[in-house]
């Protein structure tokens, strides 16, 4: 088929910056897509114009129900940089789209700093949380984000001086490519409540203060960096789980018996394209676990509430899934196998006997590896110091093939 849905990005600058073949597609479209802004750029002349909609899915009904005449959507810069082309092109196939993007708010303003693209990470907060960014604040990162408003920057500077980054700092970019261009800088700490316009870009240089906790994306983090009540995978042997487990980019986990969901969280802070299921019974642990995901950077946590048995049936299945608790319960291995993905990893920790027995039998049946953990820690003893051991752990991981 014929591409009748061209995706143009356009700037600050409007129609002076787009190319002749951007002018071409948009002057012969028969129906307009964009925000106000956009729109505004375009002639009135009597075309249809649709506008964005709230939930964005009526919109693209719309835009489907004029399949087959010239469409022409306009987009703030490149469109498939957190744009309207990710979505479109999930209900249109590429064949019938024709995608001409413009500098992203991300080129320009790395232009304007001198940053290279290929050391900063790029966000959007666009309809999402200000807690992704919690995952990102590393000492010496470079950030770029794409502000929901103009109230953006200040939520960012006292975020980023409560993590103990008030150092950090911060650029403003409002309206980059036009005339209306202005830039806003300042530290974090100190960062003026002023009046910013909605449409701003927020470039960040994270400085640590003197003391302040690292939370490194490697897994292992400190069990204090978790809200608990004592139900936690230690540190040392999250570290192992999670390396049994094989965290790839994009695949889903289920954490069963998830506690405080400590392996799920470092589970999605290995890559942002994970995705991750904490199943929990335990309805003040659920707590801890959605208070852990936002301050650790990963509000995308799906929380499921409800014994593992009932819960699981009706989840997406997974590539990975560990099992922290609830081993003795009949048929819960059983069922987290029959649920997993073929070439999937099942990673299952045992710290009572009983447990031990349910990991011996299943390896006897479907293979797999079993390691037994055993970890001291140097503490206080008196004026010395001496060796505290802490419980063993039998730990199974079997791939399913």
């Amino acid at each position: 088929m014929t591409p009748w849905l061209a995706v143009i990005g356009i700037g600050e600058d409007g129609l002076a910056g787009l190319s002749p073949a951007a002018r071409a597609l948009l002057e012969n479209a028969e129906v307009l897509v964009g925000g106000a802004r956009h729109l505004a750029f375009a002639p009135e002349d009597g075309r249809v114009r649709l506008t964005w909609t709230r939930p964005l899915a009526r919109l693209i009904e719309d835009i489907l129900g004029h399949r087959g005449r010239r469409v022409a959507v306009l987009a703030t810069g490149d469109p498939l940089h957190y744009g309207i082309a990710v979505t479109l092109a999930r209900h249109v196939p590429i064949r019938e789209m024709t995608i001409l993007p413009a500098p992203s708010a991300f080129s320009l303003a790395g232009a304007r700093l001198g940053w290279p693209r290929t050391s900063v990470r790029c966000l959007t907060l666009h309809g999402r949380p200000l807690d992704l960014i919690q995952a990102e604040i590393q000492p010496g990162a470079k950030l770029l984000i794409l502000s929901a408003d103009g109230a953006t920057p200040k939520a960012l500077a006292r975020l980023l001086d409560q993590r103990g980054y008030g150092r950090s700092r911060i650029v403003v970019f409002e309206h980059m490519g036009g005339p209306k261009e202005r830039r806003i800088a300042g530290e974090a700490a100190t960062w003026h409540d002023q009046a910013i316009a909605d449409f701003n870009t927020v470039a960040i240089e994270c400085v640590a203060d003197p003391g302040t906790p690292i939370f490194s994306r490697a897994p292992g983090l400190p069990d204090d960096a978790f809200r608990h009540d004592g139900q936690i995978t230690k540190r040392e042997m999250r570290a192992i789980t999670l390396s049994a487990l094989r965290p790839v980019p994009g695949q889903l986990l289920w954490d069963v018996g998830a506690g405080c969901g400590s392996v799920s969280i470092e589970w999605l802070r290995c890559d942002p394209a994970n995705r991750a299921i904490a199943i929990e019974r335990n309805p003040a642990r659920l707590r801890l676990i959605a208070d852990n995901a936002a301050a650790l950077g990963t509000p995308g946590l799906e929380i499921v509430a409800g014994e593992a048995s009932a819960a699981l049936g009706d989840l997406t299945a997974p590539e990975a899934i560990f099992v922290g608790g609830g081993l003795a319960r009949d048929g819960l291995m059983a069922l987290c196998w029959d649920r997993l993905k073929p070439g999937g990893r099942l990673v299952a920790n045992a710290v009572t006997l009983e447990g031990e027995a349910v990991l011996r039998d299943w390896r006897a049946t479907t293979g797999g590896e079993m390691i037994r953990v055993g970890i001291e820690r140097a503490e206080a003893l008196e004026r010395l110091t001496g060796w505290r051991p802490l419980r063993a752990v039998t730990q199974l991981a079997a791939v399913k093939r």
